[in-house]
C-alpha cells in the first residue's frame, strides 16, 4: 500500500508540471494584461510609462524566462506576489480557502445525508410513486442552475417570509450563529445539486447489484430486506458512487464562484474570478495549482477507499 501511494504521488509530479505550463500559457493568451486592467479603472499614461510599468512587474520578459523564473520560485514553495496589490499569493489563497472549504464540507455532508438514502429507497422501491418522486428530485437538481435556485430562494424568503439571509462571511470561531446563517443556504443549494448526481448514481448502482445472483440467494434464504440491502448490496454498490463523488469533490472548491458571488462569500471561486478580471497571473496560477493538487489527492483517497469497501481490491 505504501509503495502504491508513493508511486501515485510521484506520478502526480509530471501532471502538476503540465498543469503549470498550460495555465501559465493560457492566461497570457487572453487579451490585455494587468497593466491594461489597472488603466481600465481610470487614468491615462503614455506608452513609455506603460512599458516601464510592465518592466517593473516583469511581464515584459520572454515567455520562457518568465516560466523558468516562476518554476524556480515555485520549487522553493514561493507562489509569488499578486501583480495587483503585491500581496503574497499563498496568503491570499489561505485566507479565501477557509470559506470554500467550510462551504464544500457542509455541502458534501448534506449531499451524502440526502443522496445515499434517497438513492437506496428509489432502487428498492423502483417504479413506484416514491421512486418517481426521487427521480424528479434528482432531475430538477441536475437541470436547474445554481444562480436561478439562489435567486428564487432569496426572493421567496424576502417576499413570502419577510426575511433576508445574511450576506458575507463570519469565521465560525468568532460568531458561530452568524457563520451558520451565512453558509446554510449556499450549502443547501450546492448540496442539492451535488446530491442529485449522487442519488441517481446510487439508484443505478443499487439496482444493478440487486439483480446479481448472490442477492437472489440472500432473498431465497429468507433474509430481511434491511440485511440484504445494507449488508450485501450496498457495500458493492458504493464503489461507482464513490468514484463519481470523488470527481465532484475535486471540482467543488473551484466551482463555487456563482454561489460565492451571489451570497458575497470571499472564497476561492470569487478570488479566481477577480484575478481573471484583473489579469493577475500569479494568483490565477497559484489557485489552479492548488485545485489540481486537491483533485489529485481526492482521486488518490478515492482509490484507497475502494480497498476499504471491497477487500478484494488490493494495491501493491
Amino acid at each position: 500500500m505504501t509503495q502504491y501511494i508513493v508511486r501515485r504521488l510521484l506520478m502526480a509530479v509530471p501532471s502538476m508540471l503540465l498543469v503549470s505550463l498550460i495555465i501559465f500559457s493560457l492566461v497570457r493568451l487572453v487579451d490585455g494584461d494587468v497593466v491594461m486592467a489597472r488603466l481600465a479603472e481610470g487614468g491615462y499614461v503614455t506608452d513609455d510609462q506603460l512599458a516601464a510599468m510592465r518592466a517593473e512587474l516583469g511581464i515584459d520578459r520572454p515567455f520562457v524566462t518568465q516560466y523558468l523564473d516562476y518554476m524556480v520560485h515555485l520549487m522553493r514553495g514561493d507562489f509569488g506576489k499578486s501583480l495587483w496589490d503585491s500581496q503574497p499569493v499563498w496568503n491570499q489563497i489561505v485566507d479565501h480557502m477557509e470559506v470554500s472549504l467550510q462551504l464544500a464540507v457542509m455541502s458534501i455532508l448534506l449531499a451524502i445525508v440526502i443522496a445515499i438514502p434517497l438513492g437506496i429507497i428509489s432502487a428498492i422501491r423502483a417504479n413506484t410513486p416514491l421512486d418517481y418522486g426521487a427521480r424528479l428530485f434528482a432531475i430538477l437538481g441536475l437541470s436547474l442552475p445554481d444562480f436561478w435556485i439562489a435567486t428564487m430562494l432569496i426572493l421567496g424568503l424576502t417576499l413570502w417570509v419577510g426575511w433576508l439571509p445574511e450576506f458575507g462571511y463570519w469565521p465560525i470561531w468568532e460568531d458561530p450563529a452568524k457563520n451558520l446563517e451565512a453558509l446554510i443556504f449556499p450549502a443547501l443549494i450546492v448540496g442539492y445539486r451535488f446530491s442529485a448526481t449522487t442519488a441517481r448514481m446510487t439508484r443505478s448502482s443499487v439496482l444493478e447489484v440487486l439483480r446479481e445472483d448472490y442477492i437472489r440467494t440472500a432473498w431465497s434464504k429468507g433474509m430481511r430486506e434491511r440485511a440484504v440491502v445494507l449488508n450485501h448490496a450496498l457495500r458493492n454498490a458504493l464503489i461507482p458512487v464513490i468514484t463519481i463523488m470523488g470527481g465532484q469533490i475535486g471540482f467543488l472548491l473551484g466551482g463555487l464562484v456563482v454561489i460565492e458571488t451571489i451570497f458575497s462569500l470571499p472564497g476561492m471561486g470569487r478570488l479566481m474570478f477577480n484575478a481573471i478580471n484583473q489579469r493577475d497571473y500569479p494568483v490565477i496560477q497559484g489557485i489552479t495549482l492548488v485545485m489540481a493538487s486537491i483533485f489529485i489527492l481526492v482521486n488518490l483517497l478515492v482509490d484507497l477507499t475502494y480497498a476499504v469497501i471491497d477487500p478484494r481490491i488490493r494495491y501493491s
